[in-house]
């Protein structure tokens, strides 16, 4: 008979085929009732092969009137399936027979039955697992749980994609405040200049397809100041309509290419690495959202498991990278394990708490340092582990993030990774992170929620669903395929560049890279691969007569030597970070400073709006110039004794003094 009607009796070594008189009327796995092992197991089978499969435990009397073929010792040595043709086949084979009911899990038969090798192994790993069952129960409740069924991630979705409106809500505002004075028509690098020179580039001939390929940006359109607001705003409000859950996919959509439009046209002052991780997860958040016109916990269906997957790969890579960077920068600071004795002082906006934390011994700061490699290169390994194991990854993510935003200012990066975390959760582990007042009512809802995706049902506006929703989710998947395979694709020429390890791609992937690049959505991470062992500051200053010369003081970066370092975080003061970053080099290799300074001579009210002080209220100066300082936190004694959270010492000239030409 054929192969797949086998039946391999171990024990005495022979074959022997049984085929019972009597089929089931659907295809019936029989399993051992008393072992938990099994129990747990053939429930995560039930779910996959919903009414499918009939499954029974050995123990039910029904069975040896039903079946008086099989003798029982089968069934204490492995499971049995039970086809509708009569035919029996047990261990590893069964278990595949089983699965096979259910759509697309076919595959697993197919390898099982056509790939050499691949039986022998998989009957020799069920019979080593069976032998070993009480073990394996143990090691089943120990990664996964008692209940080992595939989890819902409904409350997941629900909660990340309202604390990702949170942040959107942030970046918009943020940039709001500042877009005037950073690139308005006014401002210290206009937009409208940047366009105009883009327009000279490309061509008055090319499409505006071509046009945004090259530079994603609305501002095609118009650069005004007003269309710049308006885009901040539209963001502002398309961010609180995701919070309370109105058609999640436009404005997400929405929310992507303009927070990108704004990205592309700020340049420098938007180019950090938390712009492009908000970018990359808005736009894994598109596919990730539900199919509806009104997000509700009580009718939802369960989100896409590839996306959830891709998400989750977001976050190991941001993990991962951060650490390996840091490794193979062969920054002696990190390899001794002593940055963070200088990390605080140095980083571009500490907090009051940095100031504290720079005073820990240094064996802190070493125990600390080794904790946050282990965090960064170990732990992310457990993402994509069995549920326990994900779970436990979640909490030092959680409070390495924590830790860094006490410390520093890093607007909403932290919050934002805060929220990419929630996605290793799965429903029931997110209820116990919910006040109890609150859980037994989500409960239920998702309870509610399971059964009505379970049931088939037309789709219906009224209940928030889009018309043509199956056709659209169709689409949707194949999107979401190709998606998929992009972010691999792409992702894969980045840690291996990473790691720098000379390899040739084949042209359409370094092709496919060049042409995702401009969208900013698939990126590489790794912040502070080189520690900086010092803290230069550039302190800007006015004259009128080049004798007297009064400072400016910003708003959130160190200047009076006794002020406390300030917490701002969410935001972001973006002319305080570039004046970080300018510090770091020369006047030559920052442009917009020299723009800045020119708008600081000609009074710009936007530029000085972002300032903190202005210390020529009536009229602008006539020269201004900018001085190198090296700053380092002082300690308990000389606070305690002058009021100085900073002392500091003169370096040098960053910038001449310069004046606007007078006709």
């Amino acid at each position: 008979m054929e192969k797949n009607f086998r039946y391999c009796v171990r024990t005495l070594g022979v074959t022997e085929r049984i085929r019972v008189a009597t089929p089931p009327l659907k295809p019936t796995l029989i399993y051992d009732g008393n072992c938990g092992f099994c129990r747990r197991w053939i429930e995560r089978w039930r779910e996959t092969t919903g009414d499918a499969v009939e499954y029974i435990a050995s123990q039910d009397a029904q069975i040896a009137t039903a079946f008086p073929e099989i003798p029982q010792e089968r069934f204490d040595q492995a499971v049995q399936f039970i086809g509708l043709d009569g035919s029996v086949s047990d261990g590893a084979e069964a278990a595949f027979r089983a699965l096979a009911q259910a759509p697309g899990h076919k595959w697993a038969l197919w390898c099982y039955q056509n790939v050499p090798g691949a039986g022998p192994v998989s009957e020799a790993s069920y019979r080593f697992v069976a032998k070993r069952r009480t073990f394996f129960s143990w090691l089943t409740r120990l990664l996964w749980g008692d209940d080992v069924r595939r989890p819902s991630h409904r409350l997941v979705r629900w909660t990340f994609l309202r604390a990702l409106g949170i942040v959107y809500f942030i970046a918009f505002v943020s940039l709001w405040t500042q877009i005037d004075g950073l690139v308005g028509s006014n401002g210290i690098a206009p937009a409208e200049r940047m366009m105009q020179s883009l327009r000279e580039q490309t061509g008055a001939n090319i499409s505006w397809f071509e046009r945004f390929r090259v530079e994603p940006t609305f501002c095609w359109f118009s650069a005004s100041d007003s269309f710049l607001r308006f885009q901040c705003g539209a963001g502002t409000v398309l961010a609180i309509f995701l919070v309370f859950g109105m058609a999640p996919i436009p404005c997400l959509l929405l929310l992507w290419l303009l927070y990108l439009s704004l990205a592309t046209v700020c340049q420098t002052f938007l180019g950090y690495q938390w712009d492009n991780l908000l970018l990359e997860i808005g736009f894994l958040a598109i596919f990730f959202a539900p199919l509806r016109l009104w997000s509700n916990l009580r009718n939802e269906a369960q989100p896409s498991r590839i996306v959830l997957w891709l998400l989750r790969w977001l976050l190991f890579r941001l993990m991962f990278a951060s650490g390996c960077v840091k490794l193979l920068s062969g920054d002696k600071l990190w390899n001794n394990l002593t940055a963070l004795a200088v990390h605080y002082e140095t980083q571009p906006l500490p907090t009051w708490l940095g100031w504290y934390a720079h005073q820990l011994p240094e064996w802190i700061q070493k125990a600390s340092c080794g904790a946050m490699f282990f965090i960064e290169l170990v732990v992310p390994f457990l993402i994509f582990c069995p549920r326990r194991l994900r779970l436990a990854a979640v909490w030092p993510f959680m409070l390495l993030q924590v830790v860094v935003l006490l410390t520093g200012n890093y607007c909403f990066f932290n919050l934002l990774t805060l929220v990419l975390c929630v996605i290793l959760f799965d429903d029931a582990g997110l209820l116990k992170c919910i006040p109890h007042r609150w859980r037994d009512q989500l409960s239920r809802m998702l309870e509610r929620s399971a059964d009505i995706s379970g049931r088939e049902s037309k789709p219906s506006v009224l209940r928030g669903e889009w018309p043509c929703s199956a056709w659209l989710q169709r689409v949707r998947t194949i999107c979401v395929a190709g998606v998929a395979g992009v972010i691999l694709l792409v992702t894969a020429i980045q840690l291996v560049g990473m790691f720098r390890v000379r390899v040739t791609w084949p042209s359409f992937m370094v092709g496919l890279y060049q042409t995702v690049a401009p969208f900013r959505s698939v990126n590489g991470y790794g912040l502070f691969a080189v520690m900086t062992p010092s803290r230069p500051e550039i302190i800007v200053e006015g004259s009128n007569d080049g004798q007297t010369w009064l400072a400016y003081e910003f708003k959130y970066k160190p200047g009076d030597i006794q002020r406390p370092p300030a917490f701002v975080a969410p935001h972001q003061p973006r002319l305080d970070w570039q004046m970080w970053f300018a510090a770091l080099g020369e006047v030559r290799g920052n442009p917009w400073y020299v723009n800045f300074a020119v708008r600081l001579l000609e009074g710009s009210p936007d530029v000085l709006k972002l300032m903190e002080t202005n210390p020529f209220p009536n009229a602008p100066p006539k020269f201004i110039r900018a001085t190198l300082y090296d700053y380092r936190f002082t300690d308990f004694k000389i606070r305690r004794t002058t009021g100085e959270w900073w002392r500091r010492e003169r370096k040098g000239e960053y910038c001449p003094p310069i004046s606007l030409r007078r006709e």
